[in-house]
């Protein structure tokens, strides 16, 4: 398979869709000034390509009640066992990530919960309770800054 090289005009449809994922294909095209069907084929091959991967809605979890978002350093006492702890984890709808890192950790969490009741319940009685997790570390998020998704910048300008 040959590699997909974006172009400017690939970055620019890019830019569109992660501020929307829902803009309409003609709206971009207009401006982009180019056709509907060229922005269609572009997305297209750029899918195929695995760079767009498919679009969703972003829910805030604030607005769920969700109120404490959690990073959480988990300790596993046999690395071999890694796809089954993340497995074991999947299944607790509060994680929404779970990354394989490296450091201090082997896998590093993040998590949305109520309150502070409901992450220590989460932490004692859920992720500790699962076999060759031997300890976690528990970061809580005052504030989120920003989030933006990853950005392809032109290599040409550095924009």
């Amino acid at each position: 398979m040959t590699p997909y090289h974006i172009d400017s005009l690939d970055q620019k449809i890019l830019g569109f869709l992660i501020k929307n994922a829902r803009m309409p294909f003609l709206e971009i095209a207009r401006e982009c000034g180019i056709s509907g069907a060229a922005i269609h084929q572009r997305v297209k091959k750029m899918e195929e390509a695995g760079i767009i991967t498919g679009s969703r809605l972003l829910v805030k979890p604030k607005t769920l009640g969700l109120d404490v978002c959690a990073f959480v350093g988990v300790h596993v006492s046999e690395c071999n066992k890694y796809t089954a702890t993340v497995e074991a984890l999947r299944a607790i709808s509060e994680v929404v990530e779970c990354h394989f890192v490296t450091g201090s950790y082997e896998l590093l969490l993040k998590i949305y919960c109520r309150d502070h009741e409901h992450l220590m319940d989460i932490l004692v009685n859920t992720i500790q309770h699962i076999p060759n997790v031997q300890k976690t570390e528990s970061l809580i998020s005052l504030d989120q800054a920003f989030e933006r998704q990853v950005w392809v910048k032109d290599k040409k300008n550095g924009k």
